[in-house]
């Protein structure tokens, strides 16, 4: 996975786990674009502290997910679910059917 699209979701789950800062920099890093200077300028410190924070900030997403293993289980169940809807698919389950039964797992 692209290390951009991959911090994105981590901060979406475990954003909440960081300094208010430390999500804002990765934010306007990752999803808004901005480069180190324009978010240093922004939030009148360095560039290098900028990359400090954001290096920090990241391995603390990896160390999170590491432990608790939530994005990896998010994404084994996405599996699991596209797995069963190929199935009952090919078992030609009508389209109604197939939407009661993926409520029932989500």
């Amino acid at each position: 996975m692209e290390e951009k699209i991959e911090i994105s979701i981590l901060c979406q789950i475990y954003g909440k786990l960081l300094t208010e800062k430390q999500l804002e920099i990765l934010d306007d890093y990752y999803n808004n674009d901005l480069s180190l200077s324009e978010i240093a300028e922004n939030n009148n410190i360095t560039r290098q502290a900028v990359k400090d924070t954001i290096t920090k900030a990241k391995n603390k997403l990896f160390e999170y997910e590491s432990k608790l293993n939530i994005e990896k289980e998010n994404e084994k169940r996405k599996q699991n679910k596209n797995r069963i809807i190929k199935l009952l698919k090919e078992n030609k389950v009508q389209q109604g059917d197939i939407d009661k039964i993926i409520s029932l797992i989500e």
